[in-house]
């Protein structure tokens, strides 16, 4: 069946509200609108669905959300009945009508028989994989598209161990989708599985129970206490989950001057007062520095709309500089280490975890310190699974997992990033050294003195239409029947490519195994220490290039990153 094909059976469908038709009615002249909404389904993969939100085979709405709960509950189903017993938790965040879609999909888990535990009102995503985890669940469900515009939602799933579905249960899922009709779904009353007890709802006691997990990652309750009665910081949740809980886990900590940006606390999807939510974005931050710089307050934190992620800006002088992802997982890093090795809580075989694209500086940083660190694939599943494994044999205990996004992960109730738990150990270190007399920003220099100077850059080459898919893969496609030979004007010594573990030896030619395989990641390793690494996203419609360079002094870093981004920028018109 062609899109054209597609199009009609939708706007025929008895499925469909007046609304919904009259949003496809709309449309009928615009050939290029069509398409792009039924040209094919959106892609079932390990992170589950994301998309614009609208009418339409390839948006995000109601009949997608409830094909999509239905293929996840014939998965379930062929678990077996005790799998089946354990039931699912749901969980949404602010975006517009991930309510609505949250209650669908436990309408359609209720219709097959799976207990349902749904939050009442929107939560941190964290929050998802530690009641799943708490509760015992099969599985869970979180309508969000994280940090996305406001045009996005998404459909996060989550299996038994409080992590991102495995590849062989997302695989059965899509293939289920593929294979069956997308109206075909059986939705029950939404009462009448509350008053059956098939939908039970969560509240304020899994909030509790959450909070005490991540009250217990504290490590120097006296280096908070000592600085409480003067030290100030700004927080704002970029108008989503965050707004309840980490206010309330920093009042916990005992900090007393926790000032919120009172326009962002306000809950709303449209998120009237950011281009685009993300705290990985500096400029979302303007209110939070204008608060700041009022209040006097030396520390801004922000977490994203679904707070599975948390961003920094910290004084420098008279002005407030952005902290990287990669350069808060570094101070957060060091800062653990030092804090559970002077109060006695450093376990044994003590281990970081970190992603493929995340700062080398990590990596000198444990080792210096005496912890072996790992890397991943990126995503939070990867680094879940390496932790399970490392733990599971007595290899390691994992002290901290993090990726350059923004996303860290501490303790061992969850398996996916967490903002609340993150933003209570980043103030914990803002508190601590504040106490010595220094902002985050002068920890960071004297990191670089001790360890090496680091610089990193990651590039988004956006490749939007329904031509972009073809574009990232062709892209791909060209880098490795041709591999570049330098970049920049600089030799690339080994290419490594993570699809079939391969690494090359560009001088000799000469192929080699390395221990990681299975994703579409190209990484060239330069000869003056840069790597650049190549990654189409998983979620948007964009090619990632990820620049990591060491250099004599941070200008050094900074030259080299600049001069490797003109080359990754020359990536879009590569043939």
């Amino acid at each position: 069946m062609d899109y054209k094909q597609t199009y009609e059976l939708w706007l025929n469908s008895p499925a469909l509200s007046e609304a919904e038709k009259a949003e496809l009615t709309a449309i009928a002249g615009d050939e290029k609108e069509i398409e792009s909404r039924f040209f094919s389904q959106l892609e079932f993969g390990t992170a589950g669905l994301r998309g614009t939100m609208g009418v339409g085979l390839y948006r995000m709405n109601i009949h997608v959300i409830r094909h999509a709960t239905q293929a996840f509950a014939k998965v379930i189903l062929n678990e077996g009945p005790e799998a089946v017993k354990k039931g699912v938790a749901i969980c949404f965040d602010c975006r517009n009508n991930s309510d609505v879609f949250a209650k669908e999909a436990a309408c359609i888990m209720a219709a097959a028989g799976i207990p349902v535990r749904l939050f009442e009102s929107l939560r941190p995503t964290p929050e998802l994989s530690f009641a799943i985890r708490e509760y015992g669940c099969i599985a869970g469900i979180n309508i969000t598209a994280s940090h996305n515009p406001k045009e996005y939602n998404g459909y996060k799933v989550y299996w038994s161990d409080g992590a991102q579905l495995p590849p062989n249960h997302a695989d059965e899922v899509a293939k289920i989708m593929r294979e069956s009709d997308v109206f075909d779904v059986n939705v029950a009353d939404y009462d009448k599985a509350v008053a059956d007890g098939l939908i039970t709802i969560m509240g304020e006691e899994t909030d509790e129970k959450f909070l005490a997990n991540v009250m217990a990652q504290v490590n120097d309750q006296a280096a908070v206490d000592a600085v409480a009665d003067t030290f100030k910081m700004v927080y704002t949740p970029f108008h989503g989950t965050g707004h309840k809980l980490i206010p309330e886990a920093l009042k916990r900590l005992g900090m007393k001057h926790v000032i919120c940006v009172p326009e962002q606390m306000v809950i709303d999807g449209n998120f009237p007062t950011v281009a685009s939510p993300n705290p990985e974005n500096p400029e979302g931050f303007y209110l939070a520095v204008d608060l700041a710089k009022k209040e006097g307050a030396d520390f801004i934190l922000g977490s994203d709309p679904d707070a599975d992620r948390v961003g920094l800006m910290v004084r420098a002088g008279d002005e407030f500089k952005v902290l990287t992802g990669n350069q808060t997982g570094v101070l957060l890093l060091d800062y653990l280490i030092g804090a559970k090795q002077r109060t006695g809580k450093m376990p044994k075989n003590p281990t970081a975890l970190k992603t493929i694209v995340t700062t080398e500086m990590a990596r000198k940083v444990a080792e210096v310190n005496g912890l072996a660190c790992f890397d991943t694939f990126t995503g939070f599943k990867f680094l879940a699974q390496k932790k399970d494994q490392l733990e599971g044999s007595g290899e390691g205990n994992v002290i901290m997992s993090y990726e350059e996004s923004y996303g860290y992960m501490l303790g061992d109730y969850v398996r996916d990033k967490d903002a609340v738990t993150a933003a209570v150990a980043m103030t914990e270190m803002a508190a601590y050294y504040a106490g010595k007399g220094m902002t985050l920003y002068d920890a960071l220099q004297a990191l670089y003195e001790k360890y090496g100077n680091y610089g990193e850059r990651t590039l988004n080459l956006v490749m939007p239409g329904l031509d972009g898919l073809k574009k990232m893969a062709d892209l791909m496609a060209g880098l490795r029947a041709d591999p570049p030979r330098e970049i920049g004007g600089e030799t690339v010594k080994t290419w490594k490519d993570y699809k079939d573990g391969s690494v090359v030896d560009a001088a000799t030619g000469e192929k080699t195994a390395m221990e990681l395989s299975g994703s579409n990641v190209l990484r060239y390793e330069l000869a003056d220490g840069t790597s650049v690494i190549v990654r189409p996203s998983g979620t948007e419609p964009k090619v990632k290039v990820y620049i990591l360079a060491q250099g004599e002094s941070q200008a050094d870093c900074a030259d080299k990153v600049a001069k490797y981004a003109a080359w990754a920028e020359g990536l879009k018109d590569r043939r």
